[in-house]
């Protein structure tokens, strides 16, 4: 029986470039030029690999399905290659077609293609470049998220998808039922009687996993979830999605300086990560970003590239401000006094848009920026009341060009204080029983916060719409393949 050559990956052959030896090499096919020449390309990197046909010793009835998309087989000498583009080559021997494309059919031919264009066929844009980068940063970004944990001795906690909580008070919940829609059983008062539902109450897809991490790292000190989130919020922009994932830790015995401490060192990590590891990937998106900036008008295009947008993150110390020496700046700053913000800032507790955080770093202080303290008002329940009983200990980090990416605060754990917080916000204790119980059983000091992993996913690969970042986006009338 003869044995098969072992396949070889594109991205271990082009590492290494040696010259000589038989190789075998599977994947799809880029382009066919001229019935000789085969850009092949794995998904293990950008590059593709060419294998060159001998035209007169291969079977016709095989080269005419060899076209764009088609999936082969090919085995034969790895040899310096002659042509421009590319080091090494593969003389080829053998061929199998694996899975033919009809080019008729086949949507993906070799030209550009809309972004627009490519979320109708989300099933194949990974075979695309710019897709195929993106997902390997994002699993570059997945791989240094969990590094960056486990190395500082945090404990991985799962967090119910299911729950019977708001973590966040918005009500933007998908509700999860066995009920029939048409017939649900009803109370006496004519209302939906949840009683008789699968869990006995009214749940709903969580919308994030902090405060059942709070309850982990009041007994394991250091943890972080990571982990889907949804949120019914019908916003068709370029900046939400309903499914998209959360990273969370949560730190007993850590104060507000402590959590910003960690938020800064945890963002460099990654962007430092991806740098390291992604070079390839990187410098054709950057080139892409930079060809994109050109078409736009001069004032929406972005001052740095990505590359170095990226190196501004790891190169800079973050600057730290109140929100109120924040406010004061964006009050009395040029664009606000001329009125060219979209939201004015005039009162002291407005809620900071995109805008204003993106004046703050890329035009201000030209750096980084973590804004904390912020108004009672415009933050959650369980953000520690401050000394002067108007401000919490919040803390948002701004990057360049996409605004805040991280929200986080040191958490109330004075049980008095949490319970009158729940009663003014309008939240019942019976629903947040089990989160009370751990202020009255042991309290301790603790801090954490919520990185949106397609949010840091999107500031790395410099795509304009978080749609385009996570393989199959979930929006307001869209939840195909």
């Amino acid at each position: 029986m003869k044995k098969e050559l072992k396949r070889n990956k594109i991205k271990d052959l082009l590492e290494e470039s040696k010259i000589g030896g038989k190789v075998n090499v599977k994947g799809w096919v880029r382009t066919f030029r001229s019935n000789r020449f085969i850009s092949l390309n794995d998904g293990s990197t950008i590059s593709n690999l060419q294998a060159v046909i001998d035209f007169e010793n291969t079977d016709e009835s095989i080269l005419k399905d060899i076209t764009t998309g088609a999936c082969i087989s090919v085995s034969g000498e790895l040899v310096q290659s002659l042509g421009k583009g590319q080091s090494i080559e593969v003389q080829v021997e053998e061929i199998e077609v694996l899975g033919i494309a009809d080019p008729e059919e086949y949507p993906l031919q070799p030209k550009k293609h809309t972004l627009e264009f490519l979320r109708e066929i989300a099933h194949l844009r990974p075979r695309t470049a710019t897709f195929s980068s993106i997902l390997r940063i994002r699993h570059a970004v997945a791989f240094a998220v969990h590094k960056f944990y486990n190395d500082k001795g945090f404990f991985y906690l799962h967090t119910p998808i299911i729950t019977g909580s708001d973590a966040e008070g918005a009500g933007e919940m998908f509700r999860v039922t066995t009920f029939d829609p048409g017939t649900p059983p009803r109370d006496e008062q004519g209302n939906v009687d949840y009683k008789e539902d699968f869990f006995g109450k009214e749940t709903n897809l969580t919308v994030s996993g902090q405060l059942e991490a709070e309850l982990g790292a009041m007994a394991l000190s250091e943890v972080y979830t990571f982990g889907p989130t949804f949120r019914a919020e019908n916003s068709n922009t370029s900046r939400h999605l309903a499914e998209f994932w959360m990273i969370e830790p949560e730190m007993a015995f850590y104060d507000l300086e402590d959590n910003m401490d960690l938020a800064e060192e945890f963002v460099k990590y990654i962007v430092s990560y991806v740098l390291e590891n992604c070079q390839e990937d990187l410098v054709f998106l950057d080139k892409r970003a930079a060809d994109e900036d050109k078409s736009k008008p001069q004032h929406q295009r972005n001052e740095m590239g990505l590359l170095d947008r990226l190196k501004f993150i790891v190169d800079n110390e973050f600057t730290r401000i109140t929100y109120t020496e924040g406010f004061d700046i964006l009050r009395n700053s040029n664009p606000n006094k001329k009125k060219k913000f979209q939201f004015p800032i005039d009162k002291w507790g407005v809620d900071l848009q995109s805008e204003h955080e993106r004046f703050l770093v890329e035009k201000h202080f030209k750096k980084p920026v973590i804004l904390y303290n912020y108004p009672k008002s415009i933050k959650a329940f369980y953000m520690r009341m401050n000394d002067d009983d108007n401000t919490v200990a919040a803390m948002d980090v701004l990057f360049p060009g996409i605004g805040e990416i991280i929200g986080g605060s040191q958490r109330e754990e004075r049980f008095d204080v949490l319970k009158k917080r729940i009663a003014d916000v309008g939240i019942e204790e019976k629903e947040v029983w089990w989160y009370l119980e751990t202020r009255k059983f042991g309290t301790a000091p603790h801090s954490g916060f919520g990185l949106g992993f397609e949010r840091m996913v999107q500031f790395i690969t410099g795509m304009g719409n978080i749609r385009d970042v996570i393989p199959f986006p979930r929006t307001p009338g869209n939840a195909e393949f």
